[in-house]
């Protein structure tokens, strides 16, 4: 008998196995929103969002990151029209203005700290932030697009601050079809690069999501059917 002892809930499947299934279906269904109700979030949701972000993983744990939560609507103006005039930011009730403070990483790590390893752990955030929304029910939008200098004068950033990315927030008013993605099996390679070592698995995942997507796709024929035969029934 091995020393790994699986942990078995009282229905009998592994522990985890259903929570693990719902934050992929998660992960798969969580769209970029630019289109929003005109509704308040709780700030006890936010606080949620913004500790999701806390525990993302950083370069030596140095957290070199802070989050700026804007609600007031002249400000938020103005950080659209920083971000390139997008008007549908303003719609966002809450924007979270992610910032990194590359000189904490590179106490430890040099330049690359400042640069590389300080928007990772700002992206690793930006990630926990998103994902926690869509599992509180809100939608999100990751803007990376915007003038620097100018969000550094709105939000009066000292020197040493860098704006990593501004996440619009609020209830969705909007429903974005997925976005084609690349299969599996042509973004992994196994040991080096362009070594598709795995065979003829890739092509049997391959095989399989397709079948998938067959199945949704008639699924949602037939329900367009049968509304469309209730309304003229």
């Amino acid at each position: 008998m091995s020393g790994h002892h699986e942990h078995v809930t009282r229905h009998g499947e592994l522990a985890g196995e259903e929570p693990l299934s719902h934050f992929i279906h998660l992960i798969k269904n969580r769209r970029s929103i630019r289109k929003y109700k005109g509704k308040e979030i709780p700030w006890g949701l936010i606080l949620q969002i913004l500790e999701a972000g806390r525990y993302a993983p950083s370069a030596g744990n140095v957290q070199n990151w802070k989050f700026i939560v804007v609600r007031n609507p002249g400000v938020r103006e103005s950080i659209a029209k920083c971000c390139h005039s997008q008007e549908w930011m303003q719609d966002a009730p809450v924007h979270i203005v992610v910032v990194g403070e590359p000189k904490a990483a590179g106490r430890f790590y040099g330049e690359r700290g400042e640069t590389l390893y300080t928007a990772q752990g700002c992206a690793a955030a930006i990630e926990n932030m998103m994902l926690a929304a869509a599992s509180l029910g809100l939608g999100t939008c990751w803007v990376s697009a915007f003038d620097d200098f100018e969000i550094s004068k709105i939000l009066d950033f000292p020197e040493d601050v860098v704006c990593q990315g501004v996440v619009t927030l609020g209830y969705s008013d909007e429903h974005p079809l997925a976005p084609a993605r690349k299969d599996l099996h042509t973004v992994v390679f196994v040991n080096s690069w362009g070594d598709k070592g795995y065979g003829d698995k890739a092509k049997g995942y391959k095989s399989a999501n397709i079948k998938e997507a067959v199945s949704q796709i008639r699924g949602s024929i037939e329900n367009i059917a049968k509304k469309i035969k209730g309304r003229n029934s």
